[in-house]
C-alpha cells in the first residue's frame, strides 16, 4: 500500500459512532472513507461497488453480526481486510471474528489512534491477531464445543432461561416441568459447566453462544 490512499468502508449501526470514525479516518492524509452503512446487505453491495481495502465493522448490527457482514463482504471482495470493533471481550466474539477472516479486533474502549494504526497495518497485509492468540482461541473453542455437546436440549433451555434472569420456579412454569426437575437440571449444569448462580449462567451462556 506504499504511496496509495487506503480506502475504508465503515459498517456501523450507530450513526454518531460512524460519523466519528469517518471524521477520524478522513483526517489522515493516507486514508479515505469511501462509504458508510449500517446494514449487512448494503455493506456487501458497497464492498462490491467501491472496492475498499479495509472494512471497519461493528460486531453487533441491527440485522445480524459483524461476522455475517465480514463473511459476505469477503465473498464478493476477497481482497478487503476486516477489522472488527466490539464492546464485548469474549472468546465467542473473537472466534466468530477469526472465522470471518478478521485481521484485527479492537475493543471500542481503546484509543482512536489504535483504530488508525490498525487500518494501516492490515491494509499493508499485516495482522494484529498473533499466532499465539489464534492457538489460544482454538483451544478454548474446542473446550466450549465439548461443553456444549455435553448438555441435553433441556439443560440448554434451562441455562438460557437462567441467563435471562428467571428463577427456578419461573423456569418450571415456563417449561411446564416441576420445580424439583429444574433443580436437577441446574445441579447437572453445575457439575458439567461449573454454573451455580445467575451471573455464572449469563457468562457461560454467552461463552457458548446460547444467548447474545
Amino acid at each position: 500500500m506504499s504511496g496509495a490512499v487506503i480506502r475504508v468502508l465503515i459498517v456501523e449501526d450507530h450513526q454518531v459512532v460512524a460519523d466519528g470514525l469517518a471524521a477520524l479516518l478522513n483526517d489522515q492524509p493516507d486514508i479515505t472513507v469511501v462509504g458508510t452503512t449500517s446494514s449487512i446487505s448494503e455493506s456487501v453491495s458497497l464492498a462490491h461497488e467501491l472496492g475498499p481495502d479495509v472494512a471497519l465493522v461493528d460486531f453487533r448490527l441491527t440485522d445480524g453480526t459483524g461476522a455475517d457482514a465480514g463473511t459476505r463482504i469477503r465473498q464478493v471482495r476477497p481482497e478487503t481486510k476486516l477489522i472488527f470493533l466490539t464492546r464485548e471481550d469474549s472468546d465467542a466474539v473473537r472466534f466468530a471474528a477469526l472465522e470471518a477472516g478478521a485481521s484485527a479486533f479492537i475493543h471500542k474502549s481503546r484509543a482512536a489512534s489504535e483504530v488508525v494504526d490498525a487500518v494501516r497495518v492490515v491494509a499493508g497485509g499485516g495482522s494484529l491477531i498473533t499466532p499465539r492468540t489464534i492457538a489460544t482461541l482454538l483451544d478454548r473453542r474446542r473446550t466450549m464445543d465439548s461443553e456444549l455437546e455435553s448438555l441435553t436440549s433441556r439443560e440448554k433451555e434451562v441455562l438460557r432461561l437462567m441467563a435471562d434472569g428467571m428463577s427456578s420456579r419461573d423456569i418450571a412454569r415456563r417449561l411446564g416441568i416441576s420445580y424439583t426437575t429444574v433443580r436437577t437440571h441446574i445441579r447437572s449444569l453445575g457439575s458439567k459447566l461449573g454454573v451455580h448462580s445467575k451471573l455464572e449462567a449469563i457468562v457461560k451462556a454467552r461463552e457458548l453462544a446460547l444467548v447474545e
